[in-house]
């Protein structure tokens, strides 16, 4: 185990930060997932030592966090915000922090060297760090938090501000340093991809944990509740007709039947309304028996079916539904 809490609790007067959260995390990258507030950083900061519990315990890497110098020599941290001198350049930024980590004159100047390799920085090492983009700033305060080799990464929104190039490269970075054997515990609230990007993930809110497991585990959440499904069919109201015996079947929209916005069907009211090509949307309490019957429907009615999605098939709907 990596990370071991228990009864962890931390408040800023009456304001409660991190509720009493029990958890275990295992090697690997661990998705921290949650809107601004959650308690995202505090939980962080609990973990590396930065803020005391006011209950509970806390242990990282089978040690005790608080007061522990000797821990803080095998774990990286990179915050979610500025922390960089402006007219430093990035070999200094680096070296400053290799320094601080104990190596020789020697080892500073190969150390930085080499971790600025690690994340692509090496060609803009001697610029002034305020002369760099985001996405390159983003990537120092990375290399600072692995100039001294750590065995866990500790790494607080990364993908903040970053365009879509720079967010690939960052996400390409992180995998690679798994394959190294580092572990890394990222918070995010973008939630798309944190889910590419993780092996397990932790919903946070309100400083509670609210759900945690796998990808796997947490698609099951997402069949567990109720899904809009949206189908561009040429016959929405016989389409509609024939889904709407199921029982898990909630409700039935029209979207733009030849041209005109309908309300939700109920059924026979309908049936004599002129089929036209449309989207129809069908809200379902089980979405897996949905899907898993859809195909052998459309067979035996000789309907057919030429776009499909659901916007709660995702974790953004889970945490929605979570959270209510």
């Amino acid at each position: 185990m990596i990370v071991q809490t228990e009864n962890l609790s931390k408040w800023y007067g009456e304001v409660m930060g991190v509720n009493d959260i029990t958890l275990t995390i295992r090697p690997g990258i661990t998705g921290l997932l949650g809107p601004n507030g959650a308690g995202k950083t505090s939980l962080i900061k609990l973990m590396t030592g930065q803020l005391k519990p006011n209950q509970g315990e806390v242990k990282v890497l089978n040690q005790p966090v608080w007061n522990n110098p000797d821990l803080t020599k095998r774990v990286g941290y990179c915050p979610d915000i500025e922390l960089a001198y402006q007219f430093m350049s990035g070999f200094e930024f680096i070296a400053f922090f290799a320094t601080l980590s104990g190596y020789d004159k020697a080892e500073v100047k190969s150390r930085s060297l080499q971790v600025l390799e690690t994340v692509d920085m090496l060609q803009a090492k001697d610029r002034p760090i305020g002369s760099y983009s985001k996405g390159m700033r983003q990537r120092i305060k990375l290399a600072q938090a692995l100039v001294h080799e750590p065995e866990l990464l500790f790494l607080d929104e990364p993908l903040t501000g970053l365009d879509p190039n720079g967010r690939r490269h960052v996400l390409a970075l992180l995998n690679g340093l798994t394959d190294k054997g580092i572990s890394i515990v990222v918070s995010s609230h973008i939630l798309y991809e944190i889910e590419a990007l993780t092996e397990t993930i932790l919903l946070i809110h309100q400083g509670r944990i609210l759900a945690e497991g796998t990808i796997s585990d947490i698609r099951e959440l997402i069949d567990e509740h109720p899904h809009k499904v949206y189908l561009s069919t040429d016959e929405p109201r016989r389409l509609a007709q024939v889904c709407l015996p199921f029982e898990d079947i909630l409700s039935v929209t029209f979207v733009n039947v030849n041209g005109v916005s309908n309300p939700e069907f109920s059924g026979a009211e309908n049936e004599s309304q002129e089929n036209g090509d449309g989207d129809i949307i069908i809200e379902t309490a089980r979405p897996d028996a949905f899907y898993a019957r859809l195909p052998e429907l459309l067979i035996e009615n000789e309907l057919t079916v030429s776009q499909l999605y659901s916007p709660d098939d995702n974790l953004s709907s889970v945490f929605k539904y979570l959270v209510g």
